[in-house]
């Protein structure tokens, strides 16, 4: 019966990227990605990703975050509002987070005020 078994979900890490914003690079702007993106560079003004986001170490963002899950490697200066969150030993976040699941690695730092909240955030997504 494997035809009707669930599929696992593929990790963040390995999706396809359809948007990249490469190390040294700057965006002054909002970003707005339809599927899964990864900034490397930086970024001065919002971001909203309909998927995904990676934030690689070399990364950082200047402006709120909104998108379904983040992986944060580099540096976040805004609110996120997200469905799930992972913060790595190398990522550095200041704001206020929204989000259903966090994760933080042993030596990621965050700075701000923190709302958990289930279904909550995911119906605000989806609208």
């Amino acid at each position: 019966m494997a035809i009707f078994s669930k599929k696992e979900k593929v990790s963040l890490d390995l999706q396809a990227i359809s948007t990249l914003i490469s190390e040294g690079s700057v965006l002054d702007g909002n970003l707005k990605a339809p599927a899964f993106a990864r900034i490397d560079g930086l970024v001065n003004g919002d971001v909203t990703v309909d998927e995904g986001l990676i934030l690689g170490e070399k990364g950082e963002v200047k402006g709120n975050i909104t998108t379904k899950e983040i992986v944060v490697y580099g540096k976040v200066t805004g609110d996120i509002n997200t469905s799930s969150l992972e913060i790595r030993a190398s990522g550095k976040i200041t704001g206020n987070i929204k989000t259903q699941n966090l994760s933080v690695e042993n030596g990621g730092v965050y700075n701000g005020n923190l709302s958990m909240q289930q279904g909550e955030v995911q119906k605000q997504l989806q609208a």
